[in-house]
């Protein structure tokens, strides 16, 4: 998969919209033969009643994984919690977001799952530190927004009804 991502980058590189990388990005997967589904409906279910919002994800590959599209300026929180609420709704085991608006793509990459058994490994990995008393901490050689994640991962916890998730490696607990 990442070397589709890979691939489509290196002939387009950054700068287009969402819609450009994501066209390409399926045309390389049908060059790959590899099976997915392009803007699959993300029905929303609110207390028994079913919400056509328009949702929709932008690319399932093999009925297993995600694979959210970005072309923005810098992978921002919302972009890793908008994966995890939609891994959350389709029960799905993995999620990629993919920010094609970068020079070097590995930087454009995040890999999100609930599994910690799955075999993509983790972008980051969300522990608890003693020193920050409790309080997850990001792990990573990223930059920023430890704190908005650590908020997106609290809400995404209690729609789960507190029973902790999978971030990376680790399991944030409830």
């Amino acid at each position: 998969m990442i070397a589709a991502c890979i691939e489509v980058h290196r002939h387009l590189g950054p700068g287009l919209l969402e819609s450009a990388y994501e066209q390409c990005l399926c045309h390389e997967l049908s060059l790959r033969s590899l099976s997915f589904e392009r803007q699959r409906p993300l029905p929303l279910v609110y207390k028994g009643v079913h919400l056509e919002c328009g949702y929709r994800l932008d690319v399932v590959v093999g009925s297993c994984l995600i694979v959210e599209v970005k072309a923005v300026e810098r992978l921002l929180p919302v972009h890793e919690a908008q994966a995890l609420t939609y891994l959350r709704l389709t029960r799905l085991p993995a999620a990629l977001v993919v920010n094609f608006n970068v020079a070097v793509l590995r930087h454009g990459l995040r890999r999100l799952s609930y599994n910690p058994n799955h075999p993509f490994p983790p972008s980051c990995n969300i522990v608890l530190h003693p020193k920050k008393q409790g309080r997850p901490h990001r792990e990573s050689h990223r930059d920023g927004g430890v704190d908005r994640i650590a908020a997106l991962l609290e809400d995404v916890r209690a729609d789960l009804g507190g029973k902790g998730i999978v971030h990376g490696d680790n399991a944030v607990p409830a």
